[in-house]
Formats: structure tokens, sequence, C-alpha cells
């Protein structure tokens, strides 16, 4: 059973930072894309970042390139988000997913989500 499990979220003020992990198990993601989505309240889920678990090769939404950044741990099957100088508009919950394809919101797998909230 494939379960991606995040951490991480939390409260804080905007210019400040926050990690959050994705712990995935259940079967090799060899020939996925490990991704961040956010979904903010009233809005629709959004694709923030992903990374090809092949190759680490990157890929960012526009709205966060240069403050966030995706990463993978190979040997402990998690993906990261750093994610620097917040904005209160990030204020979301996370979600972490894994598919074939990127960017994709009908992604294969996904895991319960984690709240970030910044203050202003």
């Amino acid at each position: 059973q494939v379960q991606l499990v995040e951490s991480g979220g939390g409260l804080v003020q905007a210019g400040g930072s926050l990690r959050l992990s994705c712990a995935a198990s259940g079967r090799t993601f060899s020939n996925y894309a490990l991704e961040w989505f956010r979904q903010a309240p009233g809005k629709e889920r959004e694709f923030v970042a992903a990374i090809r678990w092949n190759d680490g090769s990157t890929i960012y939404a526009d709205s966060v390139k240069g403050r966030f950044t995706i990463s993978r741990d190979n040997a402990k099957n998690t993906v990261y988000l750093q994610m620097n100088s917040l904005k209160a508009e990030d204020t979301a919950v996370y979600y972490c997913a894994a598919d074939r394809r990127i960017s994709s919101l009908s992604a294969q797998y996904w895991g319960q989500g984690t709240q970030v909230t910044v203050s202003s």
C-alpha cells in the first residue's frame, strides 16, 4: 500500500522559513515525480514544485521560484520542500503527490496534507 506522509507544517511569520517533509513508502518511485501542491481556502489546488526521482531534475511554479527548493533523500525515500521568504499568500494546505506526469491534479498518489499558515 502506497503511503505519502507529510510533516513540517505550522505557523510562521511573513519572511520566515519552514521545511516540509514527505515520507514515501509502499513502492519504488524510480519512474515517478514526487510533487508538492497546495490549496488555499476558497481556491483550487495548484502545483508548487516537483522533482523527478530518477535524475533529481526539478520544476517550480512561477509563484515560488527563487523562494522554495524541492529536494530528495533517496536513502530515506523522503522529499523535502524548503520554503523561504514566506508570504501571507503562501498560506494553504500543502499536499505531497506522486505520479509519472508533472503537475497533474489527477496524480496517482496523494498524502493527507499539512497546514502552513503565514501571518502578516
